[in-house]
């Protein structure tokens, strides 16, 4: 916990796999609209689902800097995708991504499935919530 969070897993609950069941921590909240896979000109630079991942999780890490936090300041982060049969498809190089970009923190996290982003390109938006402790 030297992060300020401590994760939340119930006795006898399968260890979950990418994300926490639960976070809890005191300080600063964060809160991060949901980002899409643009850069700072707001220009998408590409269509593929795990580019737009890295972009948008680069993003977050972005806004986290501007507060004085980092990715281990996660707390929660929901994600909408497109389709999810593209978001199992690329799954591996998403997970590259995360690795890369957030590292090896699991915030709390759902992951549904819309109809359409605002953004026509978009194929994946996500929304934190960070905590930076006292």
């Amino acid at each position: 916990m030297e992060h300020g969070l401590r994760t939340l897993q119930p006795a006898g609950w399968v260890n979950p796999r990418g994300y926490a069941n639960g976070i809890a921590g005191r300080g600063t909240t964060i809160f991060i609209a949901g980002q899409i896979g643009w850069n700072a000109r707001g220009e998408l630079e590409t269509d593929d689902f795990a580019g737009q991942v890295r972009q948008a999780l680069g993003n977050i890490v972005a806004v986290l800097a501007v507060a004085g936090a980092r990715a281990e300041h996660l707390a929660r982060m929901t994600w909408y995708v497109i389709d999810t049969r593209e978001y199992l498809a690329a799954l591996v190089e998403v997970g590259q991504a995360y690795r890369e970009v957030i590292g090896p923190y699991y915030p709390a996290m759902t992951l549904v499935q819309v109809t359409a982003l605002l953004e026509e390109r978009a194929r994946v938006e996500i929304e934190a919530t960070a905590l930076l402790p006292e």
